[in-house]
């Protein structure tokens, strides 16, 4: 039918641009079917022209690479919508950058081939689209890497190996490894022969070790820090110089924390390796209890004293209700009685206003309540004024 002279043509052209050896029979025209001709120098340039031809099929690249991946990554989302297998929707984002490359590359690398270029351009633009390629590929598996450990962690039982705690030393393992085989990857699709740079490597690495061995001792802390794990992202914790605060990076360098200041931190990890660090959100849960020491004067009611204290403990919002508050009589001062208030909070976070509105409830139900707050006090006796000094020493003699 004459509706299908345009589809004859297409393929036709198709024919003659990827397969130029086959000779294709024009199509028969009857005297009811009139086929134009005007697209036969078109296709004369296509077969004719290697530069054109492969520019030709690197654009058409785009156009089926771009339909390849819509296709396919459509199916995998109708695949896994309807099996037990569930591809998290992420990972799916993740994938389709490099799989598009991957076709998009092929196609080009197949156009540059057909160009009549010299064997070495061909050659240095193949290895150049391939580095590019390995690239891609090295940013993925690095964030499927992290994304993969962190659903591993969430999902892991109390005694598994990798928890939220080691999740840092894996997470930078993984990417040591990816990028170790990237560059070996690089070395190979440049034909570089690596037997040279592992000869060189041991003498080199005797020499980094002796100029960076504060970095390595940092490094090799970090390490330890991330397998044993005295703290976690997210933790409180006072280091021996007195600064406290949360900690939101433990690299293999370095360790960050968050002063209540909002002043970051950045300490090596060598220097926490050799330090007494307090984590105030370790043990069995974040839960920190609080110590307010109050004295009263002698002669107060200490019964009295011991309501009032538990009784602005429960009243206040920030302390838990479980455990429950308690009070203890600890010793009999100098010039007062102590006690000390024992309470729970929810986050240490919260300890500096916890103990802010304690006190200010304590004091103010101490003034209603008659009860007196001792302070130092030192009475002096004056035995005698400096005239009447003199006049004891005149009668003396």
């Amino acid at each position: 039918m004459q509706r299908y002279w345009f589809l004859r043509y297409a393929c036709s052209f198709l024919v003659l641009l990827f397969f130029p050896e086959h000779t294709v029979a024009a199509p028969a025209q009857s005297n009811q079917e009139k086929i134009p001709t005007w697209f036969d120098p078109l296709i004369t340039l296509f077969t004719g022209n290697l530069w054109v031809k492969g520019a030709a099929v690197i654009l058409l690249t785009f156009t089926i690479a771009s339909l390849i991946t819509w296709l396919l990554f459509k199916l995998l989302r109708w695949i896994t919508g309807k099996s037990r297998f569930n591809l998290d929707e992420s990972v799916i984002h993740l994938l389709r950058p490099p799989v598009y490359y991957s076709l998009l590359a092929t196609g080009i690398y197949s156009g540059i081939e057909i160009m009549p270029m010299s064997e070495k351009i061909t050659m240095i633009l193949g290895q150049g689209i391939r580095t590019i390629g390995l690239i891609v590929w090295i940013i993925f598996l690095s964030r499927f890497a992290t994304l993969f450990l962190k659903r591993l962690a969430n999902i892991s039982q109390a005694h598994a190996f990798i928890q939220n705690r080691t999740l840092t030393l894996f997470d930078n393992a993984a990417k040591i490894l990816i990028l170790g085989l990237g560059v070996y990857a690089l070395f190979v699709i440049w034909n570089i022969d690596m037997t040279a740079w592992l000869a060189s490597a041991g003498i080199a690495g005797l020499a980094i070790g002796f100029a960076a061995k504060d970095t390595i001792a940092n490094l090799f802390a970090g390490v330890f820090i991330l397998a044993d794990s005295p703290y976690k992202v997210g933790d409180y914790i006072v280091l021996d110089q007195g600064e406290r605060g949360k900690v939101k990076n433990i690299g293999l360098r370095s360790t960050r924390i968050l002063t209540r200041d909002d002043v970051e931190i950045t300490i090596p990890n060598s220097i926490i390796g050799n330090s007494s660090i307090t984590n105030q959100s370790g043990g069995h849960h974040v839960k920190m209890r609080l110590r307010v020491k109050v004295g009263v004067a002698y002669g107060s009611d200490i019964d009295r004293v011991r309501e009032i204290l538990m009784e602005s403990a429960r009243e206040e919002k920030l302390v838990e209700k479980e455990p429950d508050p308690r009070v203890r009589f600890r010793a009999f001062g100098a010039s007062s009685l102590d006690f000390e208030l024992l309470c729970w909070i929810n986050d240490p976070e919260l300890r500096g206003q916890a103990v802010d509105v304690l006190l200010d409830r304590i004091y103010k139900r101490f003034n209603a309540e008659k009860i007196e707050i001792p302070y130092a006090k030192h009475d002096v006796y004056i035995k005698a004024f400096p005239g009447q000094l003199a006049e004891q020493d005149g009668n003396k003699d």
